[in-house]
């Protein structure tokens, strides 16, 4: 039945005469075009699309907790260095910088290898979008930003820990 307002509102008036010609007859499966396209054709790609959201934020937490202990490892290996280097004059802003840019190089690494792969797996999911290419450089972009962006949040707590090391207590480590 198509009508100018909300159809489901009508459902108990359309009821009611259906039944006034014949008590027999059952209404089922009532609703509205909308609510049959969500339920049956959208829910496909919904459900794609929270799985790969689900995937994807697993993957955002093990870059993460990958760069967090690469660099806190590396960062306890080189104590003795960070601490001679404290001891000859480094300032603690050239101590974070040297941090920084090792946890940088892993997620330049890591983000260089995953542009190649995603377009090379990008026939893989093409069929899963609509209205995007799946070569989409503001897509590819805003990814690729993101995971700097954890990746050097994640570098943050290791380099706050090599900044606040006393050379005194690090040279006297080994």
């Amino acid at each position: 039945m198509r009508t100018h307002g909300d159809p489901e509102l009508l459902l108990n008036s359309v009821r009611r005469e259906i039944w006034a010609v014949d008590r027999g007859v059952a209404l089922t499966l009532t609703g509205s075009l909308t609510g049959y396209l969500q339920q049956f054709s959208y829910a496909g790609p919904r459900f794609f699309l929270v799985l790969l959201g689900v995937f994807a934020s697993v993957g955002l937490v093990l870059v993460a907790t990958g760069v967090y202990s690469v660099i806190a490892y590396t960062v306890s290996r080189q104590t003795h260095e960070i601490g001679l280097r404290m001891a000859l004059g480094a300032p603690r802003g050239s101590v974070l910088q040297m941090v920084a840019l090792m946890g940088l190089k892993l997620v330049a690494i890591g983000a260089a290898i995953g542009v190649i792969l995603s377009v090379a797996s990008s026939k893989l999911i093409a069929n899963q979008l609509w209205n995007v290419s799946p070569l989409d450089p503001l897509t590819l972009v805003s990814v690729v930003g993101l995971m700097t962006l954890v990746g050097m949040a994640a570098c943050y707590f290791p380099a706050r820990r090599a900044m606040r090391l006393d050379p005194m207590v690090a040279l006297r480590g080994d």
